[in-house]
């Protein structure tokens, strides 16, 4: 089977992850009998640099003609006082809306040999294994309008959280798919106590789990979730929220695996190449010396086989690699212990791709 790949590596580390994540699929290429090909395109203050433009439209272009998309990490500080349409993260919006991505889909699954890498105690995350399912498309990103005026003598900004009933519905509908196929249980997470919006995505949600009698549904405040993603992460199998909040608490998850380095992530629609990318950000200060931890990014490449190319066997392949490299003890310094050795980028790379190649 032959696949085609477009690549933005982004700023910072980005570059060094995707590249880790390239030798990893043409190992599983090699071993499985596949070919991916792979083609590049700019994107962020890479793409500022070259273009001018945080997303050019040749990019958006590779991007709509690939069966799946593998990104970096977008940002970097060189362009923080540019307005926000102008800067690098514009281009992550904007690649989301030109491909029709409305689900990110992040999982945080436990890994045995890095409980205590993690600030919670081990029986706390032992065992943890959960997704969480952010709407991507509406909500404060996305709300017009979004702007700087003068109000009563002095400056004052503006967002706008809207969101449609169609957003919600689609949204809920992905989060209860999912559950079917888990433990059949999903927490939409609101803050319907204050916002209008939380009132309609309540009403919303309800309306859709209708159609799935054997997955419970249970609503939680934002506040209250935030909380016990901490006290007992254990009790969530699939969590559904809206755009802002879903940011947050899957950045807050990511301390259950000890680093941002772990968690990938999916971004999918209703037609088109799915959007894969790291949860991490672009970690300029330690860019190009080989100190970035590639997981996140390997392991959303093996979302990628699993979700974009329905390549099910493949993606366990990888899944395995990453857990046989952990248990081996390697360790970059975002996941290092004390007095533990450090591993190179490559050296983990290499690492997973030869356990990949004796699957």
């Amino acid at each position: 089977m032959t696949k085609q790949i477009t690549v933005l590596p982004g700023d910072g580390i980005g570059p060094e992850v995707v590249q880790a994540a390239e030798k990893v699929l043409r190992a599983v290429g090699e071993t499985f009998n596949h070919e991916f090909t792979f083609q590049y395109a700019p994107i962020g203050g890479e793409a500022i640099r070259k273009h001018e433009n945080p997303l050019p439209e040749a990019t958006v272009e590779a991007c709509k003609t690939a069966d799946g998309v593998l990104l970096g990490a977008v940002g970097h500080p060189d362009f923080d006082h540019l307005p926000g349409s102008e800067r690098p993260e514009a281009g992550l919006l904007g690649i989301r809306k030109a491909l029709g991505l409305f689900a990110n889909l992040r999982p945080v699954s436990g890994h045995e040999s890095l409980n205590d890498a993690s600030t919670l105690k081990r029986e706390v995350i032992d065992g943890v294994d959960l997704m969480i399912v952010r709407e991507l498309t509406g909500g404060l990103y996305f709300g017009e309008p979004k702007e700087r005026r003068e109000a009563g003598g002095e400056e004052e900004a503006v967002d706008t959280l809207s969101y449609r009933r169609s957003e919600i519905e689609r949204i809920a509908r992905q989060a209860f798919e999912l559950a079917k196929v888990r433990r059949s249980h999903v927490t939409s997470v609101d803050k319907s106590n204050v916002l209008e919006t939380s009132r309609l995505w309540q009403e919303v949600v309800e309306e859709v789990a209708k159609e799935f009698p054997d997955v419970t549904l249970e609503h939680m405040l934002v506040d209250n979730a935030a909380m016990q993603l901490i006290r007992d992460p254990k009790q969530f199998d699939v969590m559904v929220t809206e755009n802002t909040f879903g940011d947050i608490l899957s950045d807050e998850a990511s301390m259950l695996t000890g680093s941002l380095g772990m968690l990938p992530s999916a971004s999918i629609g209703s037609d088109g190449p799915g959007l894969y990318e790291p949860v991490h950000g672009t970690a300029p200060d330690i860019a190009g010396q080989s100190k970035a931890n590639p997981l996140a990014t390997i392991a959303s490449a093996g979302m990628m086989l699993k979700y974009s190319f329905g390549m099910i066997d493949e993606a366990q392949a990888v899944e395995n690699a990453v857990q046989a490299v952990l248990t081996e003890g390697l360790r970059t310094g975002d996941i290092a212990g004390e007095g533990e050795a450090v591993a190179t980028t490559e050296e983990m790379t290499e690492a997973v791709v030869r356990h990949v190649k004796s699957s």
